[in-house]
């Protein structure tokens, strides 16, 4: 893979890397070339190499990384994992936005510069699935906006939130100066895949949102650097 420069790049659109190992990540990231300047690698990356990926694409390439790796446990765990993952340079970090893990991720960047993202609710998730994980009744944007409220107040850099929440969080009195970062993002006529609550990449950015996160729609795609050009030509 050569070196590429992504000043250019929208960092707005960030692209999941939700491919199988590390080989096809690098692979992709080359085809998309200048078009992209943010990548997303999730737990199915991790024991493909995507740590390394991550070292790689930062440190040779010059892309920003946001690592979701989704992180919940008791606070000494988290605080830990956290330190040991920040050593990697990261941009963006995930944890469950429940208050004690977001406090404990806090401590664990110490001085460093990643942001840590409080997950609300899983945007493939809808009430049904709610109710079969004995989550208290309520309107899943209700139970997003809190659970984003107290993430806030208990030292998060941003969210991940669906798009449909996006105009709600960013309304919250203590959402200022917060970022909120959007998967569920398809562009129109796009296969849902397997997410719910969605909204296509100019709306969620119109409501609010700092990022998008796509990843069916671009790496599937037979050109993949073009559906990414169209992607970014849709944002406002």
């Amino acid at each position: 893979m050569t070196a590429t420069s992504s000043t250019l790049a929208d960092d707005r659109l960030i692209v999941a890397l939700d491919v199988p190992n590390a080989l096809e990540a690098l692979q992709l990231a080359e085809r998309l070339g200048d078009a992209v300047s943010f990548y997303k690698i999730g737990l199915g990356m991790l024991t493909g190499g995507g740590l390394a990926v991550a070292n790689e694409l930062k440190q040779e390439h010059g892309k920003r990384i946001f690592l979701d790796m989704k992180l919940f446990d008791i606070g000494a765990t988290v605080e830990n994992a956290v330190r040991g993952l920040v050593q990697f340079d990261l941009d963006f970090l995930t944890v469950h936005g429940d208050p004690h893990v977001v406090r404990a991720a806090r401590e664990g960047v110490g001085g460093k510069s990643t942001k840590i993202l409080a997950v609300t609710i899983l945007t493939s998730l809808d009430r049904a699935d709610l109710d079969a994980g004995l989550i208290r009744a309520g309107d899943i944007h209700d139970l997003v906006c809190e659970r984003a409220s107290r993430a806030f107040d208990a030292g998060a850099d941003g969210v991940i939130a669906s798009p449909q929440e996006a105009a709600m969080i960013r309304a919250l009195p203590n959402a200022a100066g917060r970022l909120i970062v959007t998967p569920g993002v398809r562009p129109a006529g796009a296969a849902l895949g397997d997410q719910k609550r969605v909204a296509t990449p100019a709306q969620a950015l119109k409501d609010g949102a700092d990022h998008i996160v796509v990843g069916r729609p671009i790496w599937a795609a037979d050109d993949a650097p073009a559906a990414a050009r169209a992607i970014l030509a849709e944002l406002p």
